[in-house]
């Protein structure tokens, strides 16, 4: 019996025992789980940190030695460096345009400034509605009038939305969804974390939140061709603030501007003149304009002003003895000089012309998009891109006339970029993405918007 009893101890004894190494190797295997899970997603999250700092020496670097005759310099660097391999990871920096994605970080710039589009702009978005334009419109400016058929205070009130229109610029994309008739569907398409990738979730169709068509294409929604995080910074592509005609001298316009003697006089009376203006630059002789001649109308003839530009004849009899500007004086001035306060001051960005997806482009050409694709078809055979405005004359459908009322519209450069880093541990393949938003217009580059999962 004792002997029975003795090994029934011994049994139990050795079943407990074993449960307790059984339940101590089962939390060591999770603790080196979580563990290995814990180290993997430090290492991703510093390989996509290091994506994100080695976007920024890059913009830096550019900033400190800027090339005005090479505007797409930078985004060229910007792609070079989208994949990076460390010990640890690698990281690999995309974005999305016109639903294809794409080498580096997102000029905030290849988008269309929601503070900068009027009712007309507005209006040639995809399904927006006159009220919703006019909302818009309401929220931004800074009083409590109702535009058309939009929203004020009032209506919101009414509503208890526990919130009132800010009566000032947007300032992020998503702002917009508290707008009068703006459903987060519309403005964020399938893009619902606003990364501007085409994450696993949104191709899936319904299998997990947002609803999708699993084309392999991702639907931005507004937010694909809209932003209000793009900045002007009132500098130019040569690193210089932007000089500003009616105060200055003629000795700086004949050395900024490549002008001779008579053009540099005739330009700086000009810009003195309180209706002067940079677009009737573009259409009109400078001999004429100085000497008090109208700016030419929408009507006059692209032949004739084409004439003027190559220095044939004179555009009226009291011309002064200032010869045209060339194409290439005008290229200069464009990209150089201003008339006016709201290019030397920062405010809501440009759109970039040597970035700007075609879909932002039709909503400036809605009457006919092919203008939009000769835009882009022209500026992707060029490996400098377009160094000014001015360069958009080369394309057949734009009129000087054109060109003048696209001109408080676009740029050439961007300084604003969002960079989507994924980081990418090597052991387990886990992977953390960090958004960044910076403004490489200052030095050092500053960091406008953070975020990590």
């Amino acid at each position: 019996m004792r002997r029975g009893a003795v090994v029934v101890i011994v049994i139990w004894a050795i079943a407990i025992a074993a449960s307790i190494v059984a339940a101590v190797q089962l939390v060591c295997f999770r603790q080196a789980t979580i563990g290995r899970e814990t180290l993997s997603r430090v290492q991703a999250r510093w390989a996509a940190r290091a994506g994100i700092e080695e976007a920024i020496a890059i913009m830096a670097w550019h900033g400190e030695n800027p090339d005005p005759d090479d505007p797409r310099a930078v985004i060229r660097d910007l792609e070079l460096a989208a994949d990076g391999d460390l010990t640890t990871g690698s990281w690999r920096i995309r974005h999305l345009r016109d639903g294809v994605e794409r080498l580096g970080p997102l000029d905030e710039h290849s988008k269309l400034n929601v503070n900068r589009l009027g009712r007309g702009e507005l209006l040639n978005l995809e399904d927006m509605s006159l009220d919703v334009a006019d909302a818009v419109i309401d929220w931004r400016d800074d009083d409590d009038e109702v535009t058309g058929i939009g929203a004020e205070s009032d209506w919101y009130r009414n509503r208890d939305s526990g919130y009132q229109p800010r009566n000032a610029d947007f300032r992020h994309v998503s702002e917009m969804e508290l707008v009068a008739g703006i459903w987060p569907e519309r403005l964020r398409g399938e893009d619902w974390n606003l990364n501007g990738r085409l994450d696993p979730n949104e191709d899936d169709g319904d299998a997990s939140f947002p609803d999708d068509n699993a084309d392999g294409v991702l639907d931005g929604g507004w937010a694909a061709v809209l932003t209000a995080s793009s900045r002007s910074s009132g500098r130019t592509a040569s690193g210089e603030p932007r000089l500003d005609l009616r105060t200055a001298e003629e000795d700086e316009v004949l050395d900024r501007l490549g002008l001779d003697g008579e053009q540099a006089k005739a330009l700086v009376a000009y810009a003195q003149r309180p209706d002067a203006s940079m677009e009737a630059l573009l259409i009109e002789d400078l001999g004429t304009l100085a000497a008090g001649g109208t700016t030419a109308s929408s009507g006059t003839s692209v032949a004739r002003t084409r004439r003027s530009r190559a220095g044939i004849g004179r555009s009226g009899s009291n011309a002064s003895t200032a010869r045209p500007l060339d194409q290439s004086q005008l290229r200069t001035l464009f990209a150089e000089a201003t008339i006016g306060e709201e290019d030397l001051e920062p405010g809501p960005g440009r759109l970039n012309l040597n970035s700007a997806s075609a879909e932002a482009l039709r909503v400036l050409f809605p009457d006919d998009p092919s203008i939009a694709d000769a835009i882009v078809s022209y500026r992707d055979s060029k490996p400098e891109g377009l160094v000014s405005i001015v360069d958009l004359l080369e394309v057949d459908m734009i009129t000087p006339q054109r060109l003048a009322a696209l001109r408080n519209q676009v740029d050439v450069t961007g300084d604003v970029f969002t960079i989507s880093s994924r980081g990418r541990a090597e052991a387990t393949g886990l992977e953390v993405e960090i958004l960044a938003t910076v403004d490489r217009s200052t030095l050092p580059v500053r960091i406008l918007e953070y975020r990590e999962p």
